[in-house]
């Protein structure tokens, strides 16, 4: 497992390790039970703070991609397994609207507008 990061970036290095890492798990380069990197390694080998990792894994255990166990590390979680025929899904419904001239802001707002209400972020109490 490769984590990339791009020092130049205006991105946050945490949101990037995330990326990286959520990138891996839908491509399925990564799959449940797989044990990610120790946070020490990866911050050794990124030459970045081991906190910066902490946040970032979790990061991908809020969005329950990964399970942090003490003593045991990171692991991909189960929940993460249908991701990747999900991704698969959006990338052809990226592709179909391409192809119908639909640019992006307009999809993007009708995946927002299929969301139900009450688990859109931004309305959360």
């Amino acid at each position: 497992m490769l984590i990339r990061i791009d020092a130049d970036s205006q991105r946050p290095l945490f949101e990037q390790v995330a990326a990286s890492v959520r990138a891996d798990i839908l491509t399925g380069a990564l799959g449940p039970g797989d044990r990610l990197p120790s946070a020490r390694e990866v911050a050794d080998a990124l030459d970045i703070n081991l906190h910066t990792v902490l946040h970032a894994y979790q990061q991908l255990r809020d969005e329950r991609l990964v399970d942090l166990r003490r003593g045991r590390g990171a692991t991909v979680a189960a929940s993460a397994a249908p991701l990747v025929d999900l991704a698969k899904e959006v990338a052809d419904l990226v592709a179909r609207a391409g192809e119908l001239g639909v640019s992006a802001e307009t999809l993007a707002a009708i995946v927002t507008s299929a969301v139900p209400i009450d688990r859109r972020p931004e309305e959360r109490p």
